[in-house]
């Protein structure tokens, strides 16, 4: 399992398409096997749901995104948990995997056929 986290000054940020790099989380046997922080390519929509699907990601955990990109990420069989705290990575994913975090609503908020640009 790799998890993906949109990250900004090495915390989940609630801007997913608009983030300074990515944690890539791995998981093996329950317990995180491993973390890389990697820069996306230049946002434009739909580039962050292939580009993800593109490095082995199965899961994402975002504090909001827009509809049009959580529909693309399914698409690829990337499960999406939105309305995660501003937290590390290392803490948000241990609290997944625990099944105790705590989830508000999708930060970004705009229907399917808005794109989340704060």
């Amino acid at each position: 399992m790799k998890i993906a986290i949109p990250l900004a000054m090495g915390q989940l940020t609630a801007h997913f398409g608009h983030c300074q790099e990515f944690a890539f989380v791995n998981v093996e046997g329950g317990k995180i096997d491993g973390m890389e922080k990697i820069v996306p390519p230049p946002h434009e929509p739909g580039v962050l749901p292939k580009w993800l699907a593109e490095h082995g990601v199965t899961h994402v955990i975002a504090g909001g995104m827009g509809g049009r990109a959580q529909m693309l990420l399914k698409e690829s069989n990337i499960d999406v948990v939105t309305g995660a705290p501003v937290e590390d990575p290392e803490v948000l994913v241990n609290a997944w995997l625990a099944k105790t975090l705590e989830t508000g609503e999708n930060a970004c908020g705009h229907d399917e056929n808005h794109v989340c640009s704060h």
